[in-house]
């Protein structure tokens, strides 16, 4: 009987081991997963419905925080610029510095540089008359700067009506603080993708953030403080009816 004894308590000390490491593993995981993600991500919520349907007014947003250098063309993006309004804004970049935008093609579609952008976010009820843009234009973005729409294109107070300004409607990269990547509110919004419709052109499309891995790595964490925290109770009643069926 003290065999039996002497292994359950070695297996005990192990069972407890594992249960400790995996909560212990479990919370660092669950802690930095959320400061990885606090120092990553910023969020905002949508104060206007200029970027539906892609977000909707209220919608509570996660938008990595980048250097400006770092937007690319289709991004959506948090800026500020006085010229707009003191309050952040979010649009999403059709243009970079040296880009020819203009509005429209035979097709009704916006073009970067003569070439047609298909713009599978817009919904056909934020056209007009199947157009991207009510309103013909041809601007050349001036470098550093960056040309903005919204999504809603019939409802949007975007670079086209700053078009008369000096700098064409355009803004200052340096204006550009974050780039959103996800709807946090409501959960069935999901992750925002990249348009494929600006990936031809130079210098590309950006690649997604950490979102998932951050997002990953806390419920990895959650799992492991679960699972660590059971065992431990779980191996001790195993051990129990052993040790009582080693006696009987």
């Amino acid at each position: 009987m003290s065999g039996t004894v002497r292994t359950s308590d070695e297996g005990g000390r192990l069972g407890s081991a594992l249960s400790g490491l995996a909560v212990a593993v479990g919370c660092v995981l669950f802690l930095g997963g959320f400061a990885w993600g606090a120092v990553e991500y910023k969020p905002y919520t949508v104060p206007t419905d200029s970027m539906t349907p892609t977000v909707q007014v209220g919608d509570r947003v996660l938008a990595q925080r980048i250097d400006s250098s770092a937007v690319r063309r289709g991004d959506v993006v948090v800026f500020k610029d006085p010229a707009w309004g003191d309050m952040p804004m979010l649009k999403r970049v059709v243009g970079v510095g040296g880009d020819e935008v203009a509005c429209c093609d035979a097709g009704g579609r916006l073009t970067v540089n003569g070439k047609g952008i298909n713009e599978p976010y817009l919904k056909a009820d934020s056209l007009s008359k199947g157009r991207a843009s009510a309103n013909d234009f041809t601007v050349k973005v001036p470098e550093g700067r960056l040309f903005l729409l919204g999504d809603e294109r019939t409802n949007s107070m975007d670079s086209r009506v700053h078009l008369q300004d000096a700098d064409h409607g355009s803004v200052p990269r340096s204006t550009v603080s974050a780039r959103v990547d996800a709807i946090a509110w409501p959960l069935s919004g999901g992750t925002i993708g990249r348009p494929d419709g600006f990936a031809a052109l130079p210098g590309g499309v950006s690649q997604p953030g950490p979102l998932k891995l951050v997002v990953g790595a806390v419920l990895a964490g959650v799992v492991l403080i679960l699972v660590g925290a059971v065992y431990g109770p779980l191996a001790r009643l195993g051990r129990r009816k052993k040790v009582t069926a080693g006696v009987g």
